[in-house]
């Protein structure tokens, strides 16, 4: 197997180059492997991190996860050696240098299983493979000498997907209560026979069922706040009373996280609850955001010649992967997130519906669309697992089934506060304008994907409505005020173009006049007072601008819906649907057109007390890539409380870190204020249980005080030291991204070569999931990164056993921060979000029984009042870095010891 292919393996990483051509692997030099990979074709595994170890920008070759992709379409695979093997059932390859020879096993292997007649992902593989030599595919050629033409024609993708049917309305749920035997009961079942029942989770469960109660009053849910420490069981403990009511009130349960983890996480739970996969299938149902999914028109454009290079090549193995995928989700489903990185996130962009563009049930595709059946399917099902921003959006922009979200589950209830901030947050931006325009006449040059205007996608609704095609008309003349394509170079030069361009250059201005000393890396911020006269002027012909542009969109609302009153013979059911959606977008951005207009009013006058305003130049490694005026709630969970709670009929909030853990204070009203709890006429269920583990025996947090901060050089040898001192298993979290790229550039070769590779968020080319993902299949592996590994990141075992926190991770002083500083107890809110955030990182370390391991926080001067965000009786001491490895490193000799001590045992502390 392994001589019928002509090819060499390369593997680059930070401990080398190794080439193998078949005569074993050999070393060599970067600029030698470029050379040598320029000449002859190379077997690569992931080609854009190979390239980012060889110091290029890209480079060519035959990448292995490009061809398992085409072989095992949604199919789970890391992507390393050791992850290619385990997927592939091969042997895991030793040394560094013995993954070069490991490759050409591993192509062999998927290209011979091309011609097994088991192989179970073959139905479209063989006209795919033709479309993919047609657009140069660098694996076509043996993908289709191997290939066998199927005896009769398959069927093409797009008429072998489902298709979904409509379905009478759910009857309303019945109410009733679930009693606390019944909970138990469905508990136990979760839990399978013979588990343990642990008291702790059957309480959690009990506490949880308030929330599936029947309301006693309009507008005033049953809430329900329950904080369950790590290891109690809090998915399975709130999943018993959700799945008991949805079955007997015949209703449906929203259950909604933060973050894309504990999605894929909560929907492989649910099996215990539907172990039949058909059962499942109806009665469970992930739900995003449509632009998560593929649209199936975007991809019939790609695949007729709409994408060309690369991106064609990714829309014909997205295509592969449509006809196996169970939703369509390309962000977090089943399409892998490495395969996006390989040809770029542009690609994958072009293929979803980012704009708001779809015609619905104009679409050729529509009876087949994987986000109308997700729509569809959530109607009728017992759980929807959903996100919070989803949830809200649903909300606040009136659609039908959040009508239906009757019964909500907040898991990370923690983040509630973030994720309305963003959700009722207001943003007069160069690229929010830029967006819109988009959406009303198209790109202004050639995109990939389907990018039609206005115009195109309303031709045939308004063909024989005059008054509708004068609204259209003025509204493209009026679109085009607003910023187009390089506004940035515009602004730059003092040189704008209209009057929204001109207002941001304005804003430009005094923001560059008022900020001084800030770090490169970091945005630019201004207050929204003193406002200077050229901004106040200038805001006067922008708002003049959006009114101009906001008359002619009413007014085509306005007749959409007059033609859905009039219900002429040709509407049918899916061109109401569609008109109603259309109507819908247009309301939604007439609105956003009406809030920009009282945004600029609020320019040189008085300051609304509910708001927080401020000028923006939003910067990213010093690069400008927007400007303009942005607006949040003082306190964002007021029109949260009021569009999402209100309207329930029972809401459980559930975190393991829920309550404020500041001394001498109301741990429930911090709760209370920051969940929304507080708006309501009821005021909700408490309940707390504490985690089982046992922090004394099983973890500890040693502070290192001689680090100096600014010291580049002592932070990287400090975190080069803990991680050789563990073994790898290590989680390095940062505050800034500018201080994480420094610190990986000074230890990434010399860990790789000791055998402790190192990946991290920010430098490597892999998007987060992935790079978690990696983390957790290597022991040995360590991972560097920022806010999004602090949260929502379940690695448990051996595979990490060090966390280790560069700096406190006190909030930054924005704007926003130092308004609700101000307003919500100055000292304090700053100590409750750095607690939290404390307490989050923590909360990585153990997720098991059986879990131990040391949180390093490198801080000469930590505040004694914040140490109450671990866990109560977690160890808690001071010292200095040699005595910190010391440790670290006796910990880990003796776990790996037959009769493995805890870390609370004296001799793994370092004592005697």
């Amino acid at each position: 197997m392994i001589v019928s292919l002509p090819y060499p393996a390369l593997v680059a990483n930070h401990g080398g180059v190794w080439i193998d051509a078949g005569d074993g692997p050999a070393m060599v030099s970067p600029r030698d492997a470029v050379r040598r990979a320029a000449d002859t074709p190379m077997l690569l595994l992931n080609a854009a991190v190979t390239a980012s170890r060889l110091g290029l920008p890209e480079i060519g070759g035959l990448d292995l996860l490009e061809l398992f992709a085409f072989v095992h379409p949604a199919r789970f695979c890391v992507p390393t050696a050791g992850g290619l093997a385990a997927a592939l059932g091969l042997d895991t390859p030793g040394a560094q240098g013995a993954e070069a020879a490991f490759l050409r096993v591993a192509a062999a292997r998927l290209l011979d299983t091309l011609g097994d007649p088991a192989w179970p992902e073959r139905h479209g593989a063989w006209a795919i493979a033709q479309s993919l030599a047609r657009q140069r595919w660098g694996w076509a050629q043996e993908v289709t000498r191997r290939l066998k033409q199927p005896a009769k024609p398959e069927r093409l993708l797009f008429t072998t997907l489902p298709k979904w049917e409509d379905a009478a309305p759910r009857p309303r749920p019945k109410d009733i209560a679930v009693p606390d035997g019944q909970v138990d009961a469905t508990l136990a079942r979760l839990l399978g026979p013979g588990s343990e029942q642990r008291q702790g989770q059957r309480d959690y469960a009990r506490a949880a069922a308030h929330a599936f109660r029947p309301r006693s009053m309009a507008t005033a849910p049953n809430v329900a706040l329950a904080e369950a420490g790590t290891g109690i069981g809090k998915t399975l403990g709130y999943l018993a009373p959700a799945a008991l009511w949805a079955a007997e009130a015949g209703g449906t349960v929203w259950l909604s996280t933060y973050t894309k983890a504990l999605q894929r996480q909560l929907d492989a739970e649910s099996t215990r609850a539907y172990p039949d996969a058909a059962t499942k299938r109806a009665k469970v149902v992930v739900r995003k955001g449509r632009e998560n999914y593929l649209c199936l028109l975007n991809l019939e454009d790609a695949m007729q010649g709409g994408f060309g290079g690369r991106a064609g090549i990714f829309a014909q193995l997205a295509a592969r992967w449509a006809e196996y995928s169970r939703d369509g989700d390309m962000v977090g489903g089943d399409l892998p997130g490495w395969l996006a990185t390989l040809f770029g996130r542009a690609a994958v962009a072009g293929l979803s519906d980012r704009r708001g563009e779809c015609i619905y049930a104009g679409c050729p595709h529509y009876r087949t669309c994987f986000i109308e059946r997700s729509t569809r399917a959530s109607a009728h099902a017992d759980l929807v697992i959903a996100n919070h921003a989803l949830v809200m959006i649903n909300a606040v922009r009136g659609r039908d089934e959040a009508g239906r979200m009757t019964r909500i589950v907040f898991d990370e209830g923690h983040h509630l506060f973030d994720a309305a901030d963003s959700t009722f947050a207001l943003h007069l931006s160069a690229r929010e304008c830029v967006e819109l325009r988009s959406w009303i006449l198209g790109p202004e040059k050639a995109a990939r994907g389907r990018r039609r205007d206005l115009a195109a996608r309303l031709s045939d609704v308004i063909a024989y409505d005059d008054a509708g095609a004068l609204a259209l008309e003025a509204a493209g003349q009026a679109a085009r005020a607003l910023p187009a394509d390089g506004w940035g170079q515009r602004l730059t030069s003092g040189a704008p173009y209209g009057p929204i361009e001109t207002l941001l250059c304005a804003v430009r201005t005094q923001v560059h006049a008022r900020v001084t000393g800030q770090e490169t890396g970091y945005s630019l911020e201004s207050e929204v007072a003193e406002v200077l006269p050229a901004v106040i002027e200038a805001a006067v012909g922008a708002a003049a601008a959006l009114e101009a542009l906001s008359a002619p969109l009413l007014a085509l609302e306005a007749r959409l819906v007059a033609v859905l009153d009039e219900a002429p013979d040709w509407l049918d059911v899916p061109s109401r649907a569609r008109l109603d959606s259309a109507a819908a977008g247009l309301r939604q951005r007439g609105q956003l057109l009406a809030a920009w207009g009282v945004l600029l009013a609020r320019l040189g006058g008085a300051a609304d007390p509910d708001f927080i305003d401020w000028f923006a130049v939003d910067r990213v490694e010093g690069r400008e890539y927007d400007v303009g005026i942005h607006r949040h709630w003082l306190d964002p969970t007021r029109p949260f409380a009021k569009a999402v709670l209100e309207p329930a009929h029972g809401v459980l909030v559930t975190s393991a870190t829920l309550r404020s853990r500041a001394p001498g204070q109301d741990h429930w009203r911090d709760t209370e204020l920051r969940t929304g709890a507080t708006h309501l006429a009821l005021p909700p269920q408490r309940f707390a249980v504490d985690s089982p583990f046992d922090y004394a025996r099983n973890s500890r947090v040693l502070i290192v005080t001689d680090v100096k901060r600014g010291d580049m050089a002592g932070l990287a040898s400090a975190y080069r030291q803990l991680i050789e001192a563990a073994g790898g298993g290590t989680l390095g979290l940062f505050t800034a991204i500018a201080r994480l790229k420094a610190v990986h550039a000074r230890i990434a070769d010399p860990l790789t070569r000791a055998g402790w590779p190192i990946f991290a968020q920010h430098v490597d080319p892999i998007d987060t999931g992935t790079l978690v993902d990696i983390f957790r299949a290597d022991p040995r592996a360590s991972l560097l990164g920022t806010d999004a590994l602090r949260d929502g990141v379940d690695v448990p075992g051996a595979s990490l056993r060090l966390v280790v926190m560069e700096g406190m991770p006190w909030p930054r002083p924005t704007v926003l921060h130092a308004a609700r500083r101000a307003a919500f107890g100055g000292a304090a809110y700053d100590d409750l979000v750095t607690m939290g955030r404390l307490a989050q990182a923590f909360g990585r370390l153990i997720r098991r029984a059986d879990d131990c391991g040391t949180f390093v926080l490198l801080g000469p001067a930590v505040p004694s009042r914040l140490l109450c965000a671990f866990p109560a009786g977690t160890p808690v001491e001071r010292v200095g870095l040699d005595e910190a490895v010391a440790r670290v490193a006796n910990l880990l000799a003796f776990v790996a010891a037959p009769g493995k001590v805890s870390a609370g045992d004296d001799r793994a502390r370092g004592g005697p």
